[in-house]
């Protein structure tokens, strides 16, 4: 069997991302080829999607938003993601258990004695109205019969996990700062949600390991279960194997890939990326030593904003006082100086915020 290497893996998941060139394809293509993008921070999507396509402005993703080809909602590992509206409706179906499990887990004594299916129910009734609604208010509506539990906690099982929502906009335009307004999926977006098929080879688990190893792999089970938050999707996995081609990594474990699927040489050689909080390029594997050396993991959860350089995570960057300042986390040479600088004046550009300066700090 074929052992990949670190390097190896890096190039195949830059060319998946879109991050080793930007693609020549739509946002509401690039969205539905990455499964989706993490979306708890309302404007991270921008730059997420401007390195990874080809003349993309903020108004083609509004667009997709305000015509409901895209949805922010709860879905993987019970994070708000931007999907395309189809895959919403395929997929939350499958997502629900997860989604309730992780809130009960989170809030196992603040939620117990409470009857889900009771709640649920009592949330959808007032939500029947078409009415967006935040939160809080949902939760003032029901108040009287679940006044025990705290209001966030109370909240967050609502519209996380009981009742699939979606956020609308304004939320999630470009620039735009408005609150959490919700209403039901399935109303937003005038479809019915799909229910599960009574199938026990999981043809919608089926779906979601190809989806995830055309946009991540090759791949670890371990690597589907961080980024689905599902239970590695194992049914769905031994009824694809036949399908699948295996490669093992550096440490032994085994790889997952779809045949034909872009695997570059490892010296193909990686642009500077800029990239949002939250990417799922380094969220979206149990394993991130492919994209992120170890010490620096906590970048990808903290909320920093990480610059790939030769492919890798090596600098962090933030915006204020005019000026866009990227701090590397090793040395660079003159050569990645230079490269930094115009690729940041490329995204300075596109923000559109007064930037008139790129400041390159010292190495920590």
């Amino acid at each position: 069997m074929n052992i990949l290497t670190q390097r190896d893996l890096n190039r195949a998941t830059l060319a998946r991302q879109h991050l080793l060139q930007r693609e020549d394809c739509t946002a509401l293509d690039a969205v539905s080829h990455l499964a989706g993008l993490q979306a708890q921070a309302p404007q991270k999507p921008f730059t997420g999607l401007w390195s990874r396509i080809k003349a993309f402005t903020p108004a083609d993703l509004d667009d997709l938003v305000t015509g409901r080809q895209v949805v922010r909602t709860h879905l993987m590992r019970r994070t708000v993601h931007l999907v395309t509206a189809t895959d919403a409706l395929a997929w939350r179906a499958r997502h629900d258990a997860m989604l309730r499990q992780r809130v009960l887990a989170t809030y196992r004594s603040e939620l117990a004695g409470i009857d889900l299916d009771e709640l649920s129910t009592a949330g959808r009734a007032v939500m029947a109205d078409d009415r967006p609604r935040a939160m809080g208010e949902l939760v003032d509506a029901l108040r009287d019969r679940w006044p025990t539990p705290p209001r966030r906690v109370l909240g967050e099982l609502l519209v996380a996990a009981l009742i699939p929502m979606a956020q609308l906009p304004p939320r999630g335009l470009w620039k735009e700062t408005a609150g959490v307004h919700n209403l039901p999926l399935s109303t937003w977006l005038h479809q019915p949600i799909r229910p599960l098929p009574a199938d026990p080879d999981d043809p919608i688990g089926q779906r979601l390991v190809l989806r995830y190893l055309a946009a991540y792999g090759p791949a670890t089970t371990a690597d589907i279960r961080m980024w689905s938050g599902l239970a590695g999707l194992p049914t769905a996995v031994k009824v694809l194997r036949g399908d699948l081609i295996t490669f093992r990594d550096e440490r032994g474990r085994l790889l997952l890939d779809i045949p034909g699927a872009p695997r570059p040489h490892p010296d193909t050689p990686a642009p500077i990326r800029f990239l949002p909080a939250f990417d799922n390029a380094t969220l979206g594997y149990q394993d991130r030593s492919r994209i992120i050396d170890d010490l620096h993991l906590g970048l990808s959860v903290a909320g920093q904003r990480a610059v790939l350089i030769d492919g890798r995570v090596a600098a962090t960057w933030t915006t204020g006082d005019r000026r866009l300042t990227i701090s590397p986390l090793r040395g660079l040479t003159r050569s990645e100086e230079q490269e930094l600088e115009a690729e940041g004046q490329k995204l300075a550009t596109f923000m559109d915020q007064d930037i008139d300066t790129i400041h390159i700090a010292e190495s920590t």
